[in-house]
């Protein structure tokens, strides 16, 4: 399961508001690529496909691909606003290294 933080959830909810498409949800995946090795992908979606695990945590609904989320279990999803970078984050305790910026991981 993906934990998702107060923080994250005001945020997410404040953009698919400006969407115009509040009964959207997120979708979490993990992508070859990035100075580590993986890449988080972190998308507004409102269909669910076949192998998709769809759990609701703080009240927002997440869904991950069955691939990504053997990468992704324990995983949680904030969102900081402040000076040294604005954007939603992930803390990952599957991860052995990550990148810099946070972007990036490998196992």
């Amino acid at each position: 399961m993906i934990s998702v933080t107060d923080s994250a959830k005001k945020q997410a909810i404040r953009l698919m508001e400006d969407e115009g498409d509040i009964n959207s949800f997120i979708r979490v995946g993990v992508t070859g690529g990035g100075c580590s090795g993986l890449m988080y992908n972190l998308t507004f979606d409102n269909s669910e496909k076949d192998g998709d695990k769809a759990f609701e945590n703080n009240g927002v609904k997440v869904v991950v691909d069955q691939k990504s989320y053997l990468y992704l279990i324990g995983t949680t999803l904030d969102y900081s606003g402040g000076l040294n970078g604005k954007g939603f984050t992930f803390t990952n305790p599957n991860a052995d290294r990550t990148c810099g910026c946070g972007e990036s991981f490998s196992l």
